[in-house]
């Protein structure tokens, strides 16, 4: 395992985070605490450092999970978590990126977590009834009090995260050094606005989804080998999906690793920036996508799983990158890219 700077700061942090959705048994099938000690204590062997859960993960016990079992270590590992998504569905003010509501979360959190430090802590969705200012404000006020020590943003527009952090660097706050997206073979749509965004603020990218729900993992696609969940029906795999699996599963044959290691291996691949969420319900699976970071994908096997999946990056890129040589002429071409 290696480690990278988190966005323009100078915390480091290991390629791959460990994803804590999984852990706790309430709201539907996960793991236990022991199953989780396992992972934990696996992921840390082999190098990791960053552990992501949320306040409403297994309504609650998921970050409940991770405050007991990193008693004694926790000051070794970069905690981070969410808020945003409702703690009590009967009272309005107990969702969003109000202050009412930051302040509550992030307080019900640090309990859980018994910390009373948030290493990086996400604004987990926009929040379209409060301003921007309101939120950034916030939360530089907390990092200011040493609850929090960097802060990130997940699932919003690429205009929003530019425009909180265009207003932090006006008014010194502490800027978005992160953004946390779903990623994978048959959904890149962030190559569109968000990557580049955030490649060009210095953010580090957190990735989620690296196996589709299981898809490219191959295991409800190939004959008589549905099995285990996934939020998709079988009705809902298209043939466009099975194209994908069948060539993932061709490369994976052709280097001599599984489809869940290629399908990691091809996101980490896109850019530096990238660091993908690794989570499991059991030990196995997840010392098996460990080994993705093990895996080099060839240039030309990279671009065979590129052109199965059909991509179209849209309006405007793909008129710009269309209209280039009328517009910049013969010697304009020649000019390489500043990275």
């Amino acid at each position: 395992m290696r480690y990278r700077l988190l966005g323009a700061s100078g915390l480091r942090v290991s390629e791959v985070f460990l994803g804590a959705m999984t852990f706790g048994e309430e709201a539907g099938p996960g793991a236990s605490l022991e199953e989780c000690r396992r992972m934990l204590d696996a992921y840390a062997e082999a190098g990791g450092n960053v552990v992501d859960t949320a306040i409403n993960y297994r309504n609650g016990e998921s970050e409940s999970f991770v405050g007991k079992l990193l008693e004694g270590r926790r000051d070794r590992f970069v905690v981070a978590t969410k808020y945003t998504v409702s703690r009590d569905p009967t009272d309005p003010n107990a969702s969003g990126n109000h202050r009412k509501n930051f302040m509550l979360s992030l307080e019900t959190s640090l309990r859980r977590l018994h910390t009373d430090y948030i290493d990086l802590y996400w604004v987990h969705i926009w929040d379209r009834h409060t301003p921007i200012e309101e939120t950034m404000r916030t939360l530089d006020d907390a990092v200011r009090a040493g609850k929090i020590l960097y802060i990130g943003i997940s699932d919003a527009p690429a205009w929003i995260v530019s425009r909180a952090n265009t207003l932090a660097q006006w008014r010194g706050w502490s800027p978005f050094v992160g953004l946390q997206v779903p990623y994978n073979l048959l959904k890149r749509d962030i190559e569109r606005e968000l990557l580049p965004m955030a490649e060009a603020y210095g953010m580090s990218v957190a990735t989620w989804g690296p196996l589709a729900d299981g898809l490219l993992s191959g295991k409800f696609t190939r004959p008589g080998r549905i099995e285990g969940r996934t939020r998709l029906s079988s009705d809902a795999i298209s043939e466009h999906d099975h194209a994908v699996v069948r060539v993932v599963q061709e490369v994976a044959d052709q280097l001599g690793v599984t489809p869940s290691q290629v399908a990691i291996a091809w996101v980490r691949s896109r850019s530096r920036a990238i660091h993908p969420i690794i989570g499991a319900r059991r030990l196995d699976q997840l010392v098996e996508n460990l080994a993705a970071l093990n895996v080099e994908l060839p240039v030309e096997l990279i671009a065979r799983l590129d052109a199965a999946t059909s991509f179209d990056i849209g309006f405007p890129a793909n008129f710009i990158n269309g209209t280039s040589p009328w517009v910049y002429g013969e010697k304009g071409q020649l000019v390489d890219e500043r990275r």
